[in-house]
């Protein structure tokens, strides 16, 4: 009995008491939720008000007391929207441009973060250093000499212009390069060499199954990116046009009706959103590989 009662006394104490004692309390409060709540309607109000007034007529726009719920009229501004502009089209379009862009912007970045992160070659910082001052160059200022290229190889007027130019960023390869560096250990890469694995399978099955996490990170952001891009679309294939590009005819008249625009700016962030709901969880994820690695 003694034994028992020593050895029940010698437990260390349970973490929750040892933290309240300190004054560490990690679990939210009220405050905590009452802001992330007004951070979510701060975000969510604009995409529900152009919900609100594409499903109603102009006059939604001009009323003293905004409506806060959605009318009667949605698909008949949403059949406006499809009368006007090729819209499925301009969608195909956009789902290849933004598809092909995504996929190549991801492959090409994580072999080259890897390759800065996990290599030893001459010249390696200084080459981090030009891509890195590379994001410093306004991209306006290369579109005039980036179009006379275009029209050199006569792509303009075709997808492949709007491809080509994005199929690697600085950005990219930075973030890419950033997550690697101390994600994968040096140890690690050191058994797959002595196991025999050469360097491009050290990197499929070390480097990528790492880099996963941030790999949809950095696809999620270049898909909205390549699907909101409006200039240079605009620019190289106005006659093959994108879903923005198409969009943007809807303001092309001298009387604008506002609530066909916004049904029509709804129904292209439509496939944003699925996708964010696809990817929520690998988002998530690795957020928290990041905060867990910091």
């Amino acid at each position: 009995m003694t034994t028992a009662i020593r050895s029940a006394t010698d437990r260390p104490a349970p973490r929750e008491p040892r933290r309240r004692a300190l004054g560490i309390d990690r679990r939210p409060g009220f405050l905590t939720y009452g802001i992330l709540l007004a951070i979510f309607i701060g975000g969510a109000y604009p995409l529900w008000w152009s919900f609100v007034a594409g499903s109603s007529d102009s006059t939604v726009l001009t009323a003293t007391w905004p409506p806060l719920l959605p009318g009667g009229q949605f698909w008949k501004n949403i059949g406006a929207v499809l009368d006007t502009v090729p819209f499925w089209q301009a969608l195909a379009n956009s789902i290849i441009v933004s598809t092909v862009i995504t996929l190549s912007v991801v492959a090409f970045s994580t072999l080259a973060g890897y390759a800065f992160a996990k290599l030893r070659f001459r010249g390696r910082e200084g080459l981090m250093v030009f891509v890195v001052g590379t994001l410093a160059v306004p991209t306006q200022l290369g579109i005039i000499p980036l179009f006379m290229v275009m029209k050199q190889f006569g792509w303009t007027g075709t997808l492949g212009a709007v491809i080509v130019p994005t199929l690697v960023t600085a950005f990219g390869v930075f973030f890419m390069r950033q997550y690697l560096v101390d994600v994968i250990p040096e140890e690690l890469i050191e058994a797959a060499r002595v196991d025999g694995a050469n360097m491009i399978r050290t990197f499929w099955h070390v480097g990528v199954p790492a880099a996963r996490p941030a790999m949809a990170i950095l696809g999620l952001f270049t898909f909205m990116t390549a699907w909101t891009d409006y200039l240079w679309p605009l620019l190289v294939a106005p006659q093959n046009p994108t879903l923005q590009v198409a969009l943007s005819q809807l303001q092309s008249a001298k009387y604008v009706d506002y609530s066909i625009v916004l049904a029509g700016a709804v129904l292209a962030t439509i496939p944003l959103l699925i996708l964010f709901v696809l990817a929520g969880r690998q988002l998530v994820s690795g957020i928290m590989a990041g905060a867990v690695k910091g």
